[in-house]
C-alpha cells in the first residue's frame, strides 16, 4: 500500500472500519449504503448521462461534477451514484466514496491513492471480486474529475 495520506473525511471512515469486526464492519457499510443520496432531479430517470461501472458485481452508475474555479484547489467536486436498494454492499461502497470524497476539491480528490479502498479493511470481509468495484469506482471517479478539468 501506498503511504500517501487519506483526506480527513476518507481518512475517519477508514478508521472506523479497520477498528470494526468483520460482522461491524458488514453493519457499517449497510448504514453507508441506507445513506446514500439519490440522484437528483437531473439525472433521475437518465442513465445514460452517467458512467456505469462494470466492475462492480450490480449494477452502479456514477457521475462527478466539479464547480468553476481558479485552480484545482478552488473546485469542488460533486458525486453522484445510482445503485439498487437490493445491491448493499454496492451501495455501500458508493456511500463510503459519498461520504468522504463528496465536496472536496479537484486536487483532494485526485490525490487520493489508488489503492484507498485497500485501507478499510473490508477485503476480510467481503469478496475480492467486490473490493474490485470499490477500486473501479474511485478510479471513475478520479477519471471523471482529470477529464473536467482539463483545460
Amino acid at each position: 500500500m501506498s503511504d500517501t495520506p487519506l483526506p480527513t473525511s476518507l481518512a475517519e471512515i477508514a478508521e472506523d472500519f479497520r477498528s470494526a469486526s468483520n460482522d461491524l464492519k458488514l453493519q457499517l457499510l449497510l448504514e453507508f449504503s441506507d445513506e446514500l443520496p439519490g440522484l437528483p432531479e437531473r439525472y433521475a430517470g437518465h442513465l445514460d448521462q452517467l458512467e456505469r461501472v462494470d466492475e462492480c458485481q450490480s449494477p452502479l452508475f456514477l457521475t462527478v461534477e466539479v464547480a468553476d474555479g481558479a485552480s484545482l484547489e478552488d473546485r469542488p467536486v460533486s458525486l453522484f451514484f445510482d445503485a439498487p436498494a437490493e445491491a448493499p454492499t454496492t451501495r455501500g461502497f458508493a456511500g463510503i466514496l459519498h461520504e468522504g470524497l463528496d465536496g472536496l476539491s479537484a486536487a483532494e480528490v485526485l490525490a487520493v491513492p489508488d489503492d484507498a479502498p485497500m485501507r478499510f479493511g473490508l477485503a476480510e470481509a467481503v469478496s475480492p471480486l467486490r473490493m474490485r468495484g470499490m477500486v473501479a469506482m474511485l478510479g471513475r471517479i478520479k477519471r471523471q474529475v482529470r477529464a473536467k478539468t482539463a483545460d
